[in-house]
């Protein structure tokens, strides 16, 4: 956690989608705590829609749409943060899954898996440490899954992807994390009670009873308080689950 300078302070989070998501909840926390959130995501009337419902409940926030896998477009989103204020937070929630049995999954729809969950992370991490590095330091982020740890079809390409992002994210912090910028890799292990899971398996939502599935303004109180950490505290990874989840 630091303190940048007078500016107001940014977080940024790539991977926005809809209001019942992850990264709206993220968003939404930490303009709670008085950051402006840059919100950065494929659909620009979602990210707006996100943004108005910050604003209302008295918030600051930027729809700045883009795509993570392009380096020019991260670089103009990240100059326009440069100019809202001083870069604290960023988080990677970006990434799309995919699923296909092995012999038929063939090399474009694994190349599309593997730009927007690891290079998007890479090219995202980049844009966030350079201001991060300018300043007083800050917390890079990125979301995991269960896939980060082990494999199994039909998401191959999807956990090849995730766990390559694990690893990159082990690699942002040791070159970093001395320069004071404190990197962490979040493992969501179970489902999410969101807009995606609501409409692709509304029965698991029923099954779940209640608290079965993980809460996406609960899993934002995990982020922020891995922004709060201590320098002499860091976790690198830490991994979230229901009550209920085997694992």
């Amino acid at each position: 956690m630091v303190q940048t300078d007078n500016r107001p302070r940014v977080a940024w989070i790539a991977g926005v989608g809809a209001s019942a998501g992850l990264g709206a909840a993220l968003g939404r926390r930490f303009a709670r705590e008085g950051f402006t959130v840059a919100l950065t995501g494929r659909t620009r009337e979602r990210i707006e829609a996100v943004v108005d419902e910050i604003r209302r409940t008295g918030g600051d926030a930027l729809a700045l749409p883009g795509d993570v896998t392009s380096e020019s477009e991260m670089a103009v989103i990240a100059a326009q943060i440069a100019q809202a204020g001083a870069l604290e937070a960023a988080v990677f929630n970006a990434g799309n899954s995919s699923s296909a049995r092995l012999l038929d999954l063939g090399a474009a729809q694994f190349e599309s898996v593997w730009r927007a969950g690891t290079l998007g992370g890479l090219i995202f991490g980049k844009e966030a440490v350079r201001a991060m590095l300018a300043a007083a330091g800050g917390s890079l982020l990125f979301t995991g899954a269960t896939a980060s740890l082990r494999g199994r079809p039909p998401f191959a390409a999807f956990a090849a992807s995730k766990a390559a992002l694990r690893s990159l994210s082990q690699s942002f912090a040791r070159e970093f994390g001395p320069q004071g910028v404190h990197v962490a890799h979040v493992i969501i292990d179970g489902g999410i009670d969101g807009e995606r899971l609501r409409q692709a398996a509304p029965q698991r939502i029923e099954a779940s009873g209640g608290d079965g599935l993980l809460q996406p303004d609960e899993i934002a109180d995990a982020y922020w308080r891995l922004h709060q950490q201590p320098r002499s505290a860091w976790s690198q990874e830490i991994d979230l689950r229901p009550y209920n989840e085997s694992f």
